[in-house]
């Protein structure tokens, strides 16, 4: 027994004493005896600790502690070596220094941070999660949301891109919102780097789907419910820190929609477009001089 069971056994002892007291001492019983009220609140007692501590209780499950470790493992990894920055401050001045890249490209050279950007993030968020999938959980990727799901809810996904083209407008007038969109500067110019760049957004779009609302989302749906979306929105609003609050109190909303969404069609592949779709109208209304 532990020392709040003990606790709670002598508080109950001497609220038991009491009340078989005066419920003796009402029907005329004999007086209650120390051994009775031992008994009678060791019962009650371990009742209390069968209900607070019993089966009903939920415990962990192998599935749910792999996602749940392996999700904040990736997001750490990713935080710290997935970015462009570090490609930029770290691997680029290196592979400068070596000969190994030359950089006498313009364009290639600035956006050699964002290729970077789109292959860390496929190799984390997308195929090491399909590894586990596989391998750890011997699982077919289409139950976590890898399959082409259903298109019966497609128009969802146009009703909602539909409704934020003018919501983006009104934001593009902020300042804020012009200096940090697009990420790569140079892309706001137009042409074949535009697309080259957007590209790399797309694919670094398709990782964060697969990531949030497929590995996280589908791996936890299976004990937790449609709860598991809630649970997902938490780290995936927090992946938005940084950039302006409109945006990051808007990813709430985003991720509760998107994740629902990803349950309903059993895909995260018309999200991932969805998601890319206002990232790319986001670029072009944060460059009005761009030239095609």
């Amino acid at each position: 027994m532990t020392s709040l069971d003990v606790s709670i056994h002598l508080r109950t002892c001497v609220r038991c004493a009491r009340l078989a007291k005066q419920d003796a001492e009402k029907q005329g019983r004999p007086k209650v005896t120390v051994v009775g009220v031992w008994q009678k609140s060791r019962e009650f007692v371990h009742s209390f600790h069968d209900e607070i501590s019993g089966p009903q209780r939920p415990q962990l499950a192998f599935r749910e502690v792999v996602v749940l470790l392996v999700t904040a493992i990736l997001l750490v990894v990713y935080f710290y070596f997935g970015k462009a920055s570090y490609f930029t401050e770290r691997i680029r001045p290196g592979l400068l220094e070596s000969g190994a890249f030359t950089g006498k490209d313009p364009m290639w050279f600035g956006l050699s941070s964002y290729v970077y950007w789109a292959a860390a993030s496929l190799f984390l968020r997308f195929v090491i999660p399909l590894a586990v999938i596989v391998v750890v959980f011997r699982e077919s990727p289409t139950h976590w949301g890898f399959g082409l799901g259903s298109l019966r809810h497609a128009w969802l996904y146009l009703s909602l891109f539909a409704a934020m083209v003018p919501i983006l407008t009104l934001a593009s007038l902020d300042p804020a919102f012009q200096d940090k969109y697009p990420f790569y500067k140079a892309a706001s110019d137009g042409g074949q780097v535009f697309w080259l760049y957007e590209v790399c957004y797309g694919l670094q779009f398709l990782a964060l789907e697969s990531f949030f609302r497929g590995f996280l989302l589908f791996g936890l749906y299976q004990r937790f419910g449609h709860y598991a979306v809630f649970i997902m929105v938490v780290p995936y609003c927090m992946v938005h820190f940084g950039k302006p609050m409109p945006e990051t109190l808007g990813a709430i909303a985003a991720g509760i929609i998107l994740g629902t969404l990803a349950l309903k069609s059993g895909s995260i592949y018309l999200g991932a477009l969805l998601h890319w779709g206002v990232g790319l109208t986001m670029d072009l209304l944060a460059s009005p001089n761009i030239k095609f």
